[in-house]
């Protein structure tokens, strides 16, 4: 996957900021590649960088418009399509990791091929994945997990990997959804894989290597999400990691999208997660809690972040606020 850069982020007519979770992770982790971003009304997410209409951005020298909603079902709205056929006619090529794909849309099919301008759909399996075998690999691995989803798995990962590149250590971000893939340019769009086949998808991904090096693996779903739970599953198994850092967002009155279920306590996570995770490799460990600590002030954070560490007697950490290197120095 080659995505031509700079991006213009389109927004659409995100419910809440989460919905946008996508543009917001390229915006947090690629800001160089933003020109801006586009919205709609009814829009209620925001990247705070320059809203530019589609003729702006192509002055600025945006070259893909990466749609970075992420709504349940993954579906492209009716009212999205007059504003991708748009961008296709000002010569902007279209990237996207819904479950809807754009080659599936008649209408920018057809203009895709007039203009000369790509359709990338960043959630079509690009591999023909092995069934898992569950033989142990060479090298190391951590693995994000989480008590629901959207609670910063993936920027725990890519925090770490930073903080592990900065004290010398050899790691690797390994992207298993679609904003890791639109980050960094590959991965397992592993909710995409066909079911059979999604651990070995993960072996596949986190191959043999040195013995010192880190494989961070992206974390997806939660296994307490009854909607998700299946990715995650998936991920523990094939990926046979040797380290799991827990994941948990404190603001949360119940699962995302499912108001009738609680968020496990980290106790419960911690429990259900590494005994999961001994099938595979019996001597895995938790080493660290990573707290999205995003609506607390920065005393009520560090009250917080304190309180969870003498409970849990574990190094616990906002990484994307303070650093990942407390949880780097556990996992080495």
């Amino acid at each position: 996957m080659l995505l031509k850069t700079p991006y213009l982020l389109f927004l659409g007519d995100a419910a809440d900021p989460l919905a946008a979770k996508v543009a917001q992770g390229v915006k947090d982790w690629r800001p160089d590649y933003c020109v801006g971003q586009f919205s709609q009304n009814g829009c209620n997410a925001d990247m705070h960088i320059d809203e530019l209409s589609i003729a702006q951005a192509v002055e600025r020298g945006a070259k893909t418009l990466v749609v970075g909603v992420a709504n349940r079902g993954g579906v492209i709205s009716e009212s999205w399509i007059s504003v991708f056929e748009d961008a296709l006619n000002a010569g902007l090529d279209i990237a996207s990791g819904l479950h809807n794909l754009l080659i599936d849309e008649p209408r920018l099919k057809a203009l895709s091929e007039q203009t000369g301008r790509a359709l990338i759909d960043v959630r079509v399996p690009q591999h023909q994945y092995p069934i898992a075998n569950g033989v142990k690999r060479t090298g190391k691995r951590c693995l994000a997990v989480g008590t629901d989803c959207s609670v910063g798995k993936m920027y725990t990962a890519l925090a770490l990997e930073k903080s592990l590149k900065k004290q010398g250590t050899s790691a690797t971000f390994r992207a298993t959804g679609q904003t890791g893939i639109l980050i960094t340019g590959n991965g397992v769009p592993l909710d995409a894989v066909v079911a059979d086949f999604m651990a070995g998808s993960i072996e596949w991904l986190t191959p043999d290597n040195k013995a010192d090096h880190w494989d961070l693996i992206e974390g997806q779903g939660s296994l307490f999400h009854a909607s998700y739970s299946g990715v995650t599953l998936a991920l523990i198994h094939g990926g046979a990691p040797d380290a799991l850092i827990l994941c948990h967002e404190p603001t949360r009155e119940h699962m995302r999208g499912l108001p009738d279920y609680a968020l496990p306590s980290l106790e419960q996570l911690r429990d259900t997660a590494l005994n999961l995770a001994h099938v595979v490799n019996p001597d895995c460990k938790v080493i660290g809690i990573s707290v999205n600590t995003a609506a607390l002030s920065d005393d009520d954070a560090k009250v917080l972040l304190n309180d969870i560490e003498a409970k849990m007697g574990l190094p616990t950490v906002d990484p994307f606020r303070d650093s990942a290197d407390r949880l780097a120095q556990a996992l080495v």
